[in-house]
């Protein structure tokens, strides 16, 4: 009966299909994130209707695939889980929208503070909730903005919960700055962010902090505690292993964590959560059975455990709560819940049932380099100890840790290395030396000392495990700027194809889950995407989307049109060019023409615009302000700008071809204005 039942399937589909049972837990994540991801390469926002079809698919699935045989009725589950991908994304994009910014406004901004950080040009910037703006109507009005303050005259210092104002200047999040880049639209939205800004005033203010975010006001009372008994970089680094904030960490720290591979080590991530609850589970599963009575009497793995998920929980608290995280703390409570139900915690089921967990509840995890990182390194580990766990190394006992150590750096490392420098344009060459000397101290010194400060807070002897945590960062942060300054530390790459790293996810997926001599197939398409990579192709002229910038690519590198302003963009344009130089540096390469002998002339500010007599119908004129009329040539300027975004111009036998960042990017809830 069996074979009538699913006789569109040749035998040995069929019996590959049948050896993967026991398995197929792996591949749910897969099939969910391909449904997440088709929800946001869509160029248009789906319907009721699509989204009632869908969700008929998806019961019709699941209530048929019994029909479909035991062979077949996985593949009906996988569709059915692509199809739900598709449902809780769209889902997800629905109940996170707010009010965003519709205009450049400037004036008076008043909210509540709800977030301290620093931007990018080292600023204090915060974050406001229940935000006023002048002459701008409730109902308009953004929920959250963020603002870098900048003001030369010192004002109110921010704390959590306090009411402040100043005169800022808000605008929409912007959107790539060019076609098929970082989409800080989309990240702003599903952030609740609705304008993003910086303001010169000195910050006032309004009323004192009313009390409603206590976790937020405690760790930032803990983070000043703890950059008050360590100071300079060592405290801020302190700072933000324990409480999430990075506030005390300078742009040259920064630098030299990321280019000797070491960033990881800042983050709350996979690695910390995994130490702190290590070290609590081990520390009380040693004392306890060093009590023959509770040892004898009590489960005292299963109590360790549940103490250890305790205490992972409070430091998920304590840190923020962000998207890093909140993924560390589901992978490991799904491990600790293991060992509490006497199952393995180290296994691929527990990293697939952890990614649908973090898929299902933020399913935008999925396109940030956090989640691709976090999940390749986890998967990579759990696969190749897995592998090791049945092999005799014929080493001595203290030698093992010594292999563990090194294996798991390189697996790591080779394993995220795609992926960090498909989304940075970077690699560390060194990286495998600066892991291999700083993280053994963050699990034997640094995070002990750590939870060591917590326990001892009460008492007001936590300078004593702060004293031992600041003796191993001070080690880590002097490895990472030995190593940053070492000569070709840092590479460079340029930014691959859209379809780059699902397929070379996609094969190593395959490589790890698939039971079987076939799996060797996953080679496939990560041969395909590494030769995609190699190939590909970067625009040879690129047009910011406020019109104040235009680069062209040339014989040595991309010339840029001016040398200062558009910071962000053209930093940005070279890293996706794989292109070291610094904006000066490009911008001495300009003037430069595209292939074909077109010239693309910038005319900067109303003065030079009123200057301007006329054109050749094959020149391209890029203005930041209103152009005059009557021009024969082609005009760009931020009127036009404003509905296709940032522009690329590729030079080809048939002319100009131009993409616009709104021809990638659709119609979508974050888009639109």
């Amino acid at each position: 009966m069996e074979g009538k039942q699913v006789p569109a399937i040749p035998s040995s589909l069929r019996g590959a299909l049948l050896a993967q049972r026991g398995h197929l837990i792996g591949w749910a994540p897969v099939c969910l994130a391909c449904g997440i991801g088709v929800y946001f390469a869509l160029g248009t926002e789906p319907g009721p209707a699509v989204y009632a079809a869908l969700a008929l698919a998806l019961v019709a699935l699941l209530l048929g695939r019994r029909v479909l045989g035991e062979a077949a009725s996985p593949l009906a589950v996988g569709a059915a889980l692509v199809i739900a991908g598709v449902l809780i994304a769209g889902l997800r994009a629905q109940t996170v929208s707010g009010p965003v910014l519709g205009w450049r406004y400037y004036g008076p901004v008043e909210g509540r503070i709800v977030g301290i950080d620093r931007s990018g040009s080292d600023a204090v910037r915060v974050t406001l909730d229940e935000v006023v703006l002048r002459d701008v109507a409730p109902a308009r009005t953004p929920s959250r903005v963020r603002l870098s303050l900048h003001s030369d005259i010192p004002g109110a210092t921010p704390r959590p919960g306090l009411r402040v104002m100043t005169t800022g200047h808000l605008s929409p999040p912007g959107g790539p700055v060019e076609p098929g880049g970082f989409d800080f639209q989309r990240h702003a939205w599903f952030q609740g962010l609705g304008a993003v800004g910086y303001g010169r005033a000195p910050l006032m203010a309004l009323a004192p902090p009313d009390g409603r975010q206590p976790l937020f006001a405690a760790r930032m009372a803990l983070s000043k505690r703890v950059q008050t008994a360590l100071s300079g970089e060592i405290g801020g680094f302190a700072a933000a292993i324990m409480t999430g904030d990075r506030s005390g960490i300078g742009q040259d720290t920064l630098r030299a964590l990321r280019v000797s591979n070491l960033a990881h080590l800042l983050a709350i991530s996979g690695l910390h959560m995994g130490l702190l609850a290590g070290f609590v589970f081990a520390a009380l599963r040693l004392a306890l059975a060093a009590v023959p009575w509770i040892a004898l009497r009590l489960p005292i793995k299963r109590l360790a455990a549940a103490v250890a998920l305790c205490a992972a929980a409070g430091y998920l608290l304590l840190s923020g709560g962000n998207v890093a995280t909140e993924r560390a703390f589901v992978m490991v409570a799904v491990m600790l819940v293991a060992v509490m139900l006497d199952r393995r915690a180290l296994s691929l089921r527990a990293v697939a049932l952890a990614a649908v967990i973090v898929l299902c509840l933020r399913p935008e995890a999925l396109l940030g380099p956090g989640f691709q990182m976090s999940f390749a390194a986890t998967t990579a580990l759990v696969a190749v100890f897995g592998w090791m766990s049945g092999r005799d190394t014929r080493l001595p006992r203290w030698g093992r840790p010594v292999l563990a150590v090194v294996v798991s750096s390189a697996v790591a490392g080779l394993a995220t290395a795609p992926i960090a420098a498909a989304h940075f344009n970077q690699f560390a060459h060194y990286g495998l030396i600066a892991n291999l000397a700083s993280v053994p101290l963050m699990g034997a010194l640094v995070m002990p000392a750590a939870v060591l400060a917590a326990c001892l807070l009460p008492v007001g002897l936590e300078w004593v495990g702060l004293w031992l945590m600041g003796l191993g960062l001070r080690w880590i942060l002097g490895v990472a700027h030995w190593i940053a300054d070492l000569d070709g530390a840092r590479g460079t790459v340029v930014s691959p194809d859209p379809a780059v790293l699902p397929l070379l996810a996609l094969g190593a997926l395959f490589a790890v889950l698939w039971q079987g001599r076939a799996r060797v197939l996953g080679a496939l398409p990560m041969l395909a995407a590494l030769a995609l990579w190699s190939q590909a192709q970067r625009p040879d002229a690129l047009i910011a989307d406020t019109g104040g910038l235009v680069g062209v690519m040339t014989p040595s590198g991309r010339a840029l049109s001016t040398p200062r302003g558009a910071g962000f963009i053209a930093r940005n344009w070279l890293e996706n060019d794989g292109d070291p130089a610094e904006q000066e540096e490009a911008a001495a390469r300009w003037p430069a023409v595209l292939p074909g002998g077109v010239a693309i002339t910038m005319v900067r500010g109303k003065r030079a615009a009123k200057a301007l007599t006329g054109c050749a119908a094959t020149d391209w004129l890029v203005f930041n302000t209103d152009p005059p009329e009557g021009l024969a040539c082609t005009v760009i300027h931020p009127g036009t700008l404003r509905q296709t975004g940032a522009l690329a111009l590729y030079a080809g036998q048939a002319g100009l071809r131009v993409v616009s960042a709104r021809e990638r990017t659709g119609d979508r809830p974050w888009n639109r204005r």
